[in-house]
């Protein structure tokens, strides 16, 4: 098993280049779905988004990044991770669970978590969520000093430009702001009919006719 981190220099020129992007979408007036969770509807049968949960991390006009955050890896857990990279974990986190964040990258981690932020290359998704993945991050995390709430993903899912506009045109997702209880304290598997409740929708009910909320 190979596993990469996208290490420090490629991570801040991830984060400049972002820094750009949301330069120029304040340029152009665009809306920025940054900061939503969509929640695929029931006829989306892409096994990578089936009943998926996303966290929109990223959307300007050059196109959107995300991370799903109700996958769980089938058979990777904590010390699996920090094993292929060098790094002696505590107990604690050798069970920890690695979400699977989408089918982009699928080799590179990332760690979304809640405060505090002042981790070296955090960026910035929300006032209350960040995304992060440096060295002294999981460092932190296989010691349990991590954040106070996070999880750790492999890969993440990208579209390109337009690609996300139009398909929610097309019904394929519907969005709600992220929420914290959602993220760290719901299980996994009731995570994406949860957010539906939450944003009163009955998944029993849901149909590809359906707006967004």
């Amino acid at each position: 098993m190979k596993i990469a981190l996208s290490g420090k220099k490629k991570f801040y020129t991830f984060a400049y280049q972002c820094y750009l992007m949301e330069d120029e979408m304040d340029n152009k007036r665009m809306e920025s779905l940054k900061g939503m969770f969509f929640m695929a509807m029931p006829e989306l049968n892409d096994p990578n988004f089936h009943q998926t949960v996303t966290c929109i991390c990223q959307h300007t006009s050059e196109g959107a990044v995300g991370l799903v955050v109700n996958r769980v890896h089938p058979y990777l857990v904590g010390k699996d991770i920090f094993k292929a990279l060098n790094i002696k974990c505590c107990q604690e986190i050798e069970s920890l669970p690695i979400h699977v964040g989408g089918p982009v990258h699928n080799s590179e981690i990332f760690v979304l978590h809640g405060y505090p932020f002042d981790w070296e290359g955090c960026y910035m998704i929300t006032d209350g969520f960040a995304m992060s993945n440096s060295m002294s991050m999981l460092r932190a995390i296989a010691n349990g000093e991590g954040p106070e709430s996070f999880i750790v993903l492999l890969g993440c899912a990208g579209w390109s430009a337009g690609q996300i506009e139009t398909e929610i045109k097309n019904n394929v997702w519907l969005f709600s702001s992220m929420c914290k209880d959602i993220l760290f304290d719901i299980p996994v598997e009731r995570r994406w009919r949860e957010l539906l409740k939450k944003i009163g929708v009955d998944p029993v009910l849901l149909t590809s006719t359906a707006g967004h909320s």
